[in-house]
């Protein structure tokens, strides 16, 4: 896959380098002469560049690409790198980070985000998750904030221990991808049975999630032990 990173600061070359290591074409289009460092990434193509002027994009034939992500510190620079690349260039894929979670209204795809990364809501979504047992936390949000990577822990004595995931009644715009157990990633099966201490991660709605919480709630209330 070849890649476009807008922004060769910490975090874009950071995923410049596990996106290398994952055997993908990565080009980093930089502004700031001091930060294009090529001997830093050797198998990086460098752009030295604007990434929010047309003209200079064109020359980097961003239209060759199959992801671009908008990587910079500056919030309004990645809206813009988002917009062109989708709108102008016809990017399949535009990933934007999020510096201030206040901004994230604005990375949707009227802006021509397909995915927000937010660091400072998943950073809290992560401390969220590794206290919180019994309820759901938000991990990411995917596909222009119409669904999200939601995550929920099984209590250690849950009623549901020893139950299939077929007993777990999801409203329709929810899906439980993979349980986490232990040092295991499990794609669950209809006929598994869950355990205490199971993560449980979903890829749901926004507009479900109300229900969501109450499906797993009903279903430890749930005297069948089918």
């Amino acid at each position: 896959m070849r890649v476009a990173i807008a922004g060769a600061g910490a975090v874009g070359r950071s995923i410049a380098r596990e996106l290398i290591r994952n055997n993908h074409e990565v080009t980093l289009i930089e502004r700031l002469v001091e930060h294009v460092d090529r001997a830093a990434i050797p198998e990086a193509n460098w752009v030295l560049a604007d990434a929010c002027e047309l003209a200079l994009l064109e020359g980097a034939h961003l239209e060759t690409f199959d992801t671009v992500i908008a990587a910079t510190g500056d919030d309004k620079v990645n809206v813009v790198v988002s917009l062109l690349a989708k709108t102008e260039f016809g990017v399949r894929r535009v990933v934007a980070r999020v510096n201030d979670p206040r901004n994230e209204w604005l990375f949707d795809a009227q802006w021509g985000v397909d995915v927000a990364v937010s660091t400072p809501r998943i950073i809290a979504s992560l401390v969220e998750e590794a206290v919180s047992v019994g309820d759901l936390v938000r991990l990411m949000t995917l596909r222009q904030g119409q669904a999200n990577l939601v995550e929920f822990t099984l209590p250690p004595n849950t009623p549901l221990a020893g139950k299939p995931v077929r007993k777990l009644q999801l409203p329709r715009d929810a899906a439980l991808v993979t349980i986490l157990r232990g040092g295991r990633v499990i794609v669950p099966q209809s006929d598994d049975p869950l355990e205490g201490g199971d993560e449980l991660l979903f890829v749901a709605s926004g507009e479900v999630e109300d229900e969501l919480r109450s499906a797993v709630g009903l279903a430890h209330r749930s005297n069948d032990d089918g």
